[in-house]
């Protein structure tokens, strides 16, 4: 059977064969290294690596590798991008690299076209020139009548036809309409899939789908819900109907939010120091603070202390308005009784020591179900090791310097703004009262 004298055709041929593919040096020496080897040897004939293939670059129109053999891919980057056809992106250019193909090899979006097409998947590649009339047919072609003579012979635009379709593809000489099959559709799809569309200012603007903003919707369901409960609670624990029109104008009284601490004496921040810590952001230790206060005497703390801080806040023209916000802060459930049956709907916040039993008087004894309805708070020192206890609780920890007290401020601040935050998302009917 004879050989192709076409290198593209013969290391096609050679790949679908499953032939070895072997490299030799300029003495017809085979060599294990393609950088050192001159020639591959495809069905026992060698091929000069370096020699230009029909297989045109991304871009050229040209159709002679020999006039320019630069606008067309060699026949070594060809058999690389098959032999690395397995290998990552990044790996395949670097192995293409080390093989002395720093530039000229397939693309790494052309290398699975041009792997269908050696394979034999594919019949056709739309960027192959076609073979010149002095070529020699791959074995097993049928012969073409009525082409020209070999003695030169002009040829026709159907004869154009006929060379730039696969050669092994060629079913009957005579054949003039090209009719295309499953195998052609598929190779289409492909090529479209891989096309990249030319964009402009205008263009890119515009998304390939149409907008939804449905997840917005969702993710604020509940925060709407919760506020029109919101208002309701408000007009039924002021006694205004929402069907007063002068139910605007009035806003709800006495609606200020509650913080609630430890009764524990081991707990850092008790009802002697709370109201200058969070007041002056100042942290003065508990014992130091009662023993300050029998002095004054006052022997026993206030059950319910109101604390005040200045708010800023920013409306939606980027106007700052500040105004003072009053909350109140207890530390038993009797005090909180006080407030009336509806006080647990005002309380913002829960500090506590990580011990479970500050919880057994709350509506919510269990501290996961407790943590979800309120802001858990989890004071410590600096100095004190994680508590176990704590870490299945959604508490956020705040942590005290036993002797920085210029850090105080830093604490404080913190902690304002992780109950505002939490405050504007669960319970914002608070934030205005």
């Amino acid at each position: 059977m004879a050989t192709p004298v076409d290198a593209l055709l013969a290391l096609r041929t050679t790949i679908k064969a499953k032939s070895p593919i072997t490299y030799t040096d300029a003495s017809s020496n085979t060599t294990s290294s393609l950088l050192a080897a001159t020639h591959l040897r495809l069905s026992e004939r060698p091929y000069p690596k370096s020699s230009p293939t029909r297989l045109r670059k991304p871009g050229i129109t040209s159709s002679d590798p020999i006039s320019r053999p630069q606008d067309f891919f060699t026949l070594e980057a060809v058999y690389l991008a098959w032999k690395l056809r397995e290998a990552s992106g990044a790996e395949y250019m670097k192995q293409a690299r080390e093989n002395g193909l720093a530039v000229g090899f397939v693309s790494v979006t052309e290398r699975k076209s041009v792997v269908d097409w050696l394979e034999g998947r594919v019949a056709d590649l739309e960027r192959i020139s076609p073979i010149s009339s002095g070529s020699t047919t791959p074995p097993g072609t049928p012969p073409r009548s009525g082409l020209g003579s070999s003695s030169g012979a002009v040829s026709t635009p159907s004869t154009s036809l006929l060379a730039s379709r696969p050669l092994d593809s060629m079913t009957s000489p005579t054949k003039r309409r090209y009719v295309p099959d499953t195998a052609d559709m598929d190779v289409v799809k492909k090529i479209k899939a891989n096309e990249i569309e030319l964009r402009d200012r205008n263009t890119v603007l515009r998304g390939i789908k149409q907008n939804n903003f449905s997840g917005v919707k969702t993710a604020f369901a509940e925060k709407l819900k919760k506020l029109k409960e919101a208002g309701k609670s408000g007009n039924q624990s002021t006694g205004v109907s929402s069907s007063d029109p002068k139910s605007s104008s009035r806003k709800p009284k006495n609606l200020y939010p509650i913080i609630m601490i430890s009764s524990s004496p081991t707990s850092l921040i008790t009802m002697h120091n709370v109201k200058k810590f969070l007041s002056e952001s100042s942290y003065e230790p508990s014992q130091a603070a009662r023993e300050k206060a029998a002095a004054e005497g006052n022997t026993r703390p206030e059950d319910l202390i109101a604390i005040y801080r200045k708010r800023t806040t920013v409306d939606s023209s980027g106007r700052e308005t500040e105004a003072q916000a009053r909350y109140f802060v207890v530390d038993s459930a009797e005090a909180l009784a006080k407030f009336g049956t509806d006080a647990w709907d005002r309380v913002v916040c829960v500090m506590t020591t990580g011990q479970a039993w500050q919880f057994k008087p709350y509506k919510w004894n269990d501290p996961k179900i407790l943590f979800h309805h309120v802001k858990g708070i989890y004071v410590s020192l600096t100095s004190d090791p994680p508590n176990p206890r704590i870490r299945d609780w959604n508490v956020t920890e705040l942590k005290i310097d036993p002797h920085r007290r210029h850090i105080d401020r830093a604490v404080v601040a913190h902690f304002w703004k992780t109950l505002d935050t939490w405050i504007m998302a669960n319970k914002p009917w608070l934030m205005t009262s």
